[in-house]
């Protein structure tokens, strides 16, 4: 069966620059998005408990978004993936979080709700609560 696309967004107080720091770094990742981040090249390596999942970085924009594919054992890509996009509001400046990611069907609710957490958690880091 395959996963579905859905789209999170999430209003943080903090500078486009800062908060890309957390989102494109391993150590800035590692604060808030997994136990831990290891990069090598454009390979990372996620690792949550004893779960271990690796992705390749395949585009960046400095200030504005990452995505990450996820890759299988061989390190060939797969066809999910997940980006986070910094929105700024042009008038406003309000600055918010757009996360787009895959799930099974009967697991987008979970997924969900691990983003909320995690994203909980960024805010608390850089003290946007």
């Amino acid at each position: 069966s395959k996963k579905v696309l859905y789209t999170l967004e999430y209003p943080v107080r903090c500078s486009p620059g800062i908060l890309y720091e957390f989102l494109s770094t391993p150590a800035g990742l590692q604060e808030w998005f997994a136990d831990n981040v290891n990069s090598r090249g454009e390979f990372f390596t996620f690792t949550w408990d004893d779960a271990e999942e690796n992705a390749r970085l395949a585009s960046k924009k400095t200030g504005e978004k990452v995505k990450f594919k996820w890759v299988d054992e061989s390190k060939k890509d797969t066809e999910y993936y997940f980006e986070m996009r910094i929105l700024e509001d042009e008038i406003t400046k309000d600055v918010s979080l757009m996360v787009v990611d895959f799930a099974f069907e009967d697991e987008v609710e979970e997924a969900k709700q691990l983003w909320e957490n995690q994203v909980s958690d960024l805010k608390h880091i850089i003290g946007s609560v």
